[in-house]
């Protein structure tokens, strides 16, 4: 598994730091965006930079802004990414565990919280149980133009 962390302008001030108390926690591969940065910089550009390189059947993806909400809706909007916007170690669980998610969206807080966010994140196990499973194929089908049951 890679992670793979895109940030905007806002994100980018942390990323350094963020990246080395990932590193205390995590034996992983931190791949990041190689696009430059500047104050008039467009989040979409670096979530679609990162989230089309990544293998999404295996790898993650932490993806910050301002406040989390552009890059969690340019993140779905690429094909087999679900991405939550957390706040809370909670949500974090329940969208990897509940819904299967590969990538999550995260406000500029402080590194502290990102740090156990993304911990809590990545180190819950995907789902198991017949009603999550079940729910997130339909998703995916859905996304792939397999699914108009409603």
């Amino acid at each position: 598994m890679n992670l793979y962390l895109a940030t905007d302008h806002r994100g980018h001030t942390i990323e350094k730091e963020l990246i080395q108390n990932l590193k205390k926690y995590l034996d992983v591969n931190i791949i990041t965006s190689q696009l430059p940065h500047s104050p008039e910089d467009d989040y979409v550009d670096f979530a679609l930079d990162v989230l089309n390189r990544m293998d999404k059947s295996k790898d993650i993806a932490v993806v910050i802004c301002g406040n989390g909400i552009g890059m969690s809706i340019i993140a779905n909007k690429v094909r087999d990414i679900r991405c939550a916007r957390v706040t809370t170690i909670d949500e974090a669980v329940a969208a990897r565990e509940h819904n299967g998610a590969n990538a999550i969206a995260l406000g500029t807080t402080n590194i502290s919280k990102m740090t156990k966010l993304i911990l809590a994140f990545i180190n819950t196990p995907l789902p198991t149980e017949a009603r999550h499973l079940r729910r997130i194929s339909k998703i995916i089908k859905y996304e792939h133009g397999e699914y108009n049951e409603l």
